[in-house]
């Protein structure tokens, strides 16, 4: 696969990530998890929804609500393109696609109430019904969806280019752009989506990931702090900072440093573990496996450091 297809797909699969933690740690006081100036009504099992699954970590609970969601909100397009990604990340390729399909009809019918947020979520729509494509076909096969998520994406920008749920979703998929194409500056692009993206947790947790990739661990490790200190019991936050802590300490050379690292990383891993069961198959398989391999390399490292005493 090319480098172009490789980032294609990259792409996609963020957006999808974007698409399912599209809210705020404020949701559960505020009708709209993305303003405070001229908020939209979004209902409350749909917020409930979203603040159980990425406030508390509880997928279980979020896919509950998100159910009652759909049935008892079903002109918010905001549940389908949820329940489009959650089947996405479950490789449910047909609830995925009825859903994808869902979210682009109920936001074409907002034209009339709310052109903003209607032309999002039709860009929205189409991007998931070209990660449809894409999963099944591949990357080229959702090059004409792309053009019309573009050609939405413009339309939001002509009425309100500061709104935070399109600066959000823009944001995410300029700030992947910035860090994996060369001779990009993401500095400049970090910036921009400090200044206009929101809410302020999203934005925590996707500039931790940006400087995570950049390699810049010292940085991303203040925003995945700001983020657990936001929401401490949620496993999967705990499982990101167990993997950047593992990162860390094999990026070490003193043994002592990296050996308290993959400690600290361990905790943070078995924090994770004690609600695995709340959490999607996606997380709860990678887990698993960083969960048992970092108790491996403590365990080679402790043999080492024995084998090498006694050899003294």
């Amino acid at each position: 696969m090319t480098d172009q297809l490789l980032i294609t797909k990259k792409i996609s699969l963020t957006i999808i990530s974007i698409l399912v933690l599209s809210f705020s740690e404020d949701c559960a006081r505020a009708s709209d998890p993305f303003r405070k100036v001229n908020p939209r009504p979004i209902g409350k099992n749909t917020v409930t929804a979203l603040t159980e699954i990425f406030k508390e970590g509880n997928y279980l609970e979020g896919k509950y609500y998100l159910k009652k969601a759909i049935e008892a909100e079903s002109n918010e397009p905001l549940s389908h393109a949820l329940s489009a990604s959650l089947a996405f990340a479950d490789q449910d390729w047909e609830t995925m696609i009825k859903s994808a399909s869902k979210t682009l009809a109920v936001a074409k019918k907002l034209e009339s109430s709310d052109l903003l947020r209607s032309n999002l979520y039709q860009a929205v729509g189409h991007f998931l019904e070209g990660a449809y494509v894409s999963a099944m076909h591949g990357p080229i096969g959702a090059a004409d969806k792309l053009q019309l998520v573009l050609k939405y994406l413009d339309k939001v920008a002509d009425i309100d280019p500061e709104d935070p749920e399109f600066n959000l979703l823009k944001g995410y998929l300029d700030l992947l752009l910035a860090v994996n194409l060369p001779f990009s500056t993401p500095e400049d692009t970090i910036t921009n989506f400090e200044k206009y993206a929101a809410p302020k947790y999203l934005v925590n947790r996707a500039l931790f990931a940006a400087y995570r990739d950049l390699k810049k661990y010292t940085m991303a490790m203040d925003y995945i702090n700001i983020a657990l200190h936001n929401s401490p019991n949620n496993p999967e936050l705990q499982y990101f900072k167990g993997q950047l802590l593992r990162k860390q300490g094999k990026a070490q050379i003193n043994d002592r440093i990296s050996f308290n690292l993959l400690n600290e990383a361990y905790k943070h891993f078995d924090k994770a573990m004690t609600k695995f069961s709340e959490l999607p198959k996606g997380i709860q398989i990678p887990l698993r496996y960083d969960h048992q391999t970092v108790q491996n390399e403590i365990k080679n490292f402790n043999l080492e450091v024995s084998t090498t005493f006694k050899v003294k």
